[in-house]
């Protein structure tokens, strides 16, 4: 069973940034991708961006040029920077490890808020 752990969201205002990580309980080198999900309050929940075991990352369009999609495979931990951000950013942030055909995990999320 693998473990993903989300942290660092919080309050931030309109045009600030914020970094949040997610620490995985095992290698996520040999993952197809991890990725961030958010989901907003009566919206479903949307690909923010992901990167593939290759490296190559993708990013919703509505995030393109503001976030950051990382990882650092010795930790373990993939990352989101996230900068200028907008009201319409707020939501919970959920970690995802593609593992197919063996599992496809989640964490527990993270709460961004921003707002002034």
């Amino acid at each position: 069973q693998v473990q993903l752990v989300e942290s660092g969201g919080g309050l931030v205002q309109p045009g600030g940034s914020l970094r949040i990580s997610c620490a995985a309980s095992t290698t996520i080198f040999s993952a197809n991708a991890m990725g961030w999900y958010r989901q907003a309050p009566g919206k479903q929940r949307e690909l923010v961006a992901n990167i593939t075991s290759g490296g190559t990352t993708n990013y919703a369009d509505s995030v393109k040029g503001r976030f950051t999609i990382s990882r650092d495979t010795a930790k373990r931990t993939v990352y989101l920077q996230m900068n200028s951000l907008k009201p319409e950013d707020t939501a919970v942030y959920y970690c995802n490890a593609d593992w197919s055909p063996y599992g496809v995990y989640w964490g527990q999320g993270t709460q961004v808020t921003v707002s002034s």
